[in-house]
């Protein structure tokens, strides 16, 4: 073990049962933590979080995704379909064409406080 290793370590093992129990309380229950853990996945792909993020200005077509992103339309076409399961995504259609938003400004918010946290330095 390192000598970084050592010193991030406890040394004298004891629990403080107090914070445990108050962190405990308020811990939400294992299946949100895991549908959070699967939200986190979906935004762990950069052409999804570049769809989401052309989304934030405008309601845009596959189409108009497409050409913007520079990919095929069954690429864009399959990320979108993760994001709508996800329901960060909704959609519209217009006669033979087919526009996209984002669901609501939750995702907005979960986009830029990621983009805050990286950008600190």
């Amino acid at each position: 073990m390192s000598e970084e290793e050592n010193t991030l370590r406890c040394e004298n093992n004891i629990v403080h049962a107090d914070v445990i129990k108050k962190v405990e309380e308020i811990m939400p229950e294992d299946e949100e933590l895991s549908d959070l853990s699967d939200l986190f996945k979906i935004f762990g792909d950069s052409t999804r979080i570049k769809i989401i993020c052309a989304l934030f200005n405008s309601e845009m077509c596959v189409c108009d995704i497409t050409c913007l992103l520079n990919m095929k339309q069954s690429a864009i076409s399959h990320q979108l379909k993760i994001l709508r399961q996800a329901k960060l995504v909704k959609y519209r259609r217009e006669g033979k064409s087919v526009y996209y938003s984002l669901d609501d400004e939750h995702i907005k918010g979960i986009f830029n406080m990621g983009l805050m946290h990286i950008r600190e330095k």
